[in-house]
């Protein structure tokens, strides 16, 4: 009888050990999706590929990528490890009405992952003008080095609570990229950070960003350091650049920005919040073209804004010739 108990043992360990090696094995480094007869319920490989974003996510290994091979809509995703998604030559899309589309949550990475970095790249987010969020950014301690890259990507159609594009509320630091990317009809903010505490700095690059028909355009508020740069910004409701310090004081950098048609151009709402802006256009603000303190580098143009448009030199010189 004992050596029938031992036998039993040791076969269910080694039945545990496959189902474990087995699980492992069903991870891959490159998985893929379909709009056209996908299966999530196959290995999401290239020639069994998933129908959803969420299916070949539990495929694919750490740092693994999951590909589109045909246009579709792959719907919503929660990322609790670092990997990339890309729909490169593909209109491969993410709808999420009355939801958000993406949320990664880097207090939910494993202690093993230590590159924290996630990649979106050439996705359509549609929230069927009832979406929350496209893509949502959160994490405490833990989010410490975390990367978050967003390229040539198109957000459109949150008009449910809170109704905003890309939202960061990490505190515990990491640095967020947006490039080449289009944001439209919201009901709240296209590109927001608000740290709910202010104890550690984002740093925010923005280049080549269109936003168009939002509540704000940019919002940096509490530990944020953010630079946009080869960016337009219009017809937003209540500003286009704007800037908070309520427990941390932030930064707003903006080069090369075309303002035009926003309740204000650009607001600082409170000391503590920093701006400065320079070869950009601040025009047909329909409230003020600035608001608070805005520090100009001398070489921006201003014109057909209601209210008023202040603009502080950064430095001694002031300039004519229509600039400020």
């Amino acid at each position: 009888m004992k050596n029938v108990h031992t036998i039993f043992r040791a076969l269910l360990f080694c039945t545990l050990a496959l189902a474990f090696v087995s699980a492992t094995q069903a991870q891959s480094n490159h998985t893929w999706v379909t709009g056209a007869g996908g299966d999530d319920g196959g290995p999401c490989s290239r020639t069994s590929p998933c129908s959803t974003f969420s299916g070949a996510y539990s495929k694919t290994a750490t740092n693994g990528e999951i590909n589109c091979l045909t246009p579709g809509g792959y719907g919503a995703v929660t990322i609790t490890k670092s990997i990339t998604i890309n729909c490169h030559d593909v209109f491969g899309g993410a709808s999420h009405s009355s939801s958000q589309g993406v949320l990664i949550n880097f207090d939910s990475f494993s202690g093993t992952d230590t590159t924290k970095s996630v990649r979106l790249r050439n996705i359509s987010y549609q929230g069927v003008d009832t979406g929350t969020r496209a893509i949502r950014i959160l994490g405490g301690a833990n989010s410490a080095g975390s990367k978050v890259s967003v390229e040539n990507c198109v957000i459109d159609g949150n008009f449910g609570t809170p109704g905003r594009g890309i939202e960061d509320t990490r505190s515990g630091g990491g640095s967020l990229l947006v490039t080449n990317t289009t944001i439209r009809n919201l009901g709240g903010t296209a590109i927001s950070h608000a740290s709910p505490n202010g104890s550690a700095r984002i740093d925010i690059a923005l280049d080549n960003v269109r936003i168009f028909n939002c509540l704000y355009g940019v919002a940096v508020r509490d530990g944020g350091n953010m630079v946009i740069t080869n960016s337009v910004i219009a017809s937003c409701e209540s500003a286009g650049l704007y800037a908070e310090a309520i427990l941390a004081a932030s930064t707003l950098h903006a080069n090369n920005v075309a303002l035009n048609n926003n309740g204000i151009g650009i607001q600082q709402a409170s000391s503590g919040a920093n701006i400065r802006i320079g070869n950009s256009d601040i025009t047909n603000s329909t409230t003020n073209g600035t608001s608070g303190t805005v520090n100009s580098y001398g070489n921006n143009r201003v014109a057909g804004n209601a209210g008023t448009t202040t603009l502080t030199p950064v430095g001694p010189d002031s300039h004519d010739k229509g600039q400020q």
